[in-house]
């Protein structure tokens, strides 16, 4: 996720000191609000738990008033020790960070601790209202819905729960995936904005994994009712035969059969972003991404009206980065995330001895980030000789976790650059679905950020085509 301390602010305590507060963002968004000793507490948990030569330096304590200049910089120190803590394969997914981060977020937001109903949309637009904790993660939620619908735990781990805001045509414009450092009642609730939904989906990529998803009712119901949405919105190209036949299969109620056929149609399993901006293969074009098969599909608007597609393969991306402007000015906290400009650029190898970067201008840029993520996580599961059954276990509390072989999936060594203008790449967290952090950057340049700002492609491979 896209972590920054993108501002402070001097607030009053319970005793009316003074005190400055440091504003956590993730995608943009106001997450909580912290204090320095409250960080400081964070530090020496954790060191106390993974050992001093495990967790990242922290900003050193100051016996006087600090002045501005030393506010800011202490912003910036704590900014990038947050994103350390977070890329770091066994910090970033360990519970005393990521309660930390739900523990703030609900303070901040002030919502008590309370049972509530949470309504969670399907595909097919039915809702589904599950009884919860305002404090309940995200994994009790994802367990709450399935247990509601009878899915069976084993298929837990093939679903995942997502934001999305609703368009004015019913259909869904995706923001992201609900992560285990949020609560998320509390993240859909304090946008203060009812097009903001949560929706389950499948969270994987190979449709081989149907097969497995189709053996239970409940299941197959989930993924006939996604497939059809898919049709409905052109998500999947249909032609006119194809189409009859679908129509017929649904009469019929055939689902399996239904989508076995759609399994051999295009952008089966894609995800449609919305209508953005990219530099490919000139600055300024319009483009409609779609990403699923391991790429992500461009439908590229050119300046003379004409439309070209092409793929980019994510095995072909050595490396890629998510950039944000942040609005300094302190907006209410439920600011929408589409008020943050992002772009997301990767480093493709266009050819056997050529690299280009290519940038996408999108409010969804995090979401983008997140696809590629989560297909080279679920290619280096495939590569291990694992399987996506394997990607959760239930702990004896009832909760779900990451699987051990999972964890075994190394993060790759640093990468170096063939540009010897850049830094050398970060390395790339290991942990399933997730996306390492990187600094807000202010450029717009590829060529100009440091090297936190990356993600290494652990599962790049040094071949390309001699055309896109």
């Amino acid at each position: 996720m896209h972590f920054s301390i993108p501002e402070t602010e001097t607030r009053a305590g319970d005793g009316g000191a003074a005190y400055v507060a440091y504003n956590i963002h993730v995608n943009g968004v106001l997450h909580c609000r912290v204090r320095y000793s409250q960080l400081l507490g964070l530090h020496e948990q954790l060191r106390k738990e993974y050992g001093a030569n495990v967790v990242p330096a922290f900003p050193p304590k100051k016996i006087f008033t600090l002045t501005p200049a030393e506010v800011e910089q202490r912003r910036e120190q704590l900014e990038k020790y947050m994103q350390a803590v977070r890329q770091d394969p066994t910090l970033g997914v360990s519970e005393t960070f990521n309660s930390f981060l739900r523990k703030a977020q609900q303070e901040t937001q002030q919502i008590p601790t309370e049972e509530v109903v949470l309504e969670v949309l399907l595909s097919n637009g039915q809702k589904v209202k599950v009884t919860i904790l305002t404090s309940d993660q995200t994994e009790d939620v994802l367990e709450a819905v399935a247990s509601k619908l009878d899915l069976p735990d084993d298929l837990i781990g093939y679903f995942s729960l997502f934001l999305v805001r609703e368009t004015k045509d019913g259909a869904f414009s995706f923001v992201r995936k609900l992560q285990e450092f949020e609560l998320p009642y509390v993240s859909v609730t304090s946008l203060h904005n009812s097009e903001f939904r949560i929706i389950l989906r499948k969270s994987y990529w190979d449709s081989s994994y149907d097969d497995d998803v189709m053996e239970h009712r409940v299941g197959l119901n989930l993924l006939y009712a996604q497939t059809v949405s898919d049709i409905e919105h052109g998500w999947i190209v249909v032609n006119k035969e194809q189409h009859r036949q679908l129509k017929s299969l649904q009469e019929k109620v055939s689902k399996k059969e239904f989508i076995r056929l759609a399994q051999t149609l295009k952008y089966y399993g894609y995800l449609k972003f919305d209508p953005c901006v990219t530099d490919f293969p000139e600055k300024g074009c319009h483009v409609v991404v779609s990403a699923g098969n391991n790429e992500l599909n461009f439908q590229v608007r050119l300046p003379n009206e004409q439309i070209k597609e092409g793929s980019f393969k994510v095995t072909r991306m050595r490396c890629w980065r998510v950039t944000s402007s942040v609005p300094m000015s302190n907006g209410p906290s439920g600011s929408s995330p589409s008020e943050v400009k992002l772009e997301l650029a990767f480093e493709y190898l266009m050819s056997k001895d050529r690299l280009q970067w290519v940038t996408i201008t999108s409010p969804q840029a995090i979401m983008l980030s997140i696809c590629l993520q989560s297909m080279v996580d679920e290619l280096m599961v495939k590569k291990s000789g694992s399987s996506i059954r394997k990607m959760f276990r239930r702990r004896a509390n009832g909760a779900l976790r990451r699987s051990d072989s999972q964890q075994a999936v190394k993060s790759p060594p640093l990468l170096d650059s063939p540009d010897a203008s850049r830094e050398p790449m970060a390395k790339l967290s290991s942990k399933l679905t997730s996306v390492s952090l990187r600094g807000i950057s202010h450029s717009s340049s590829a060529n100009d950020v440091g090297s936190n700002d990356f993600h290494g492609n652990y599962a790049f491979e040094g071949i390309g085509d001699e055309d896109l």
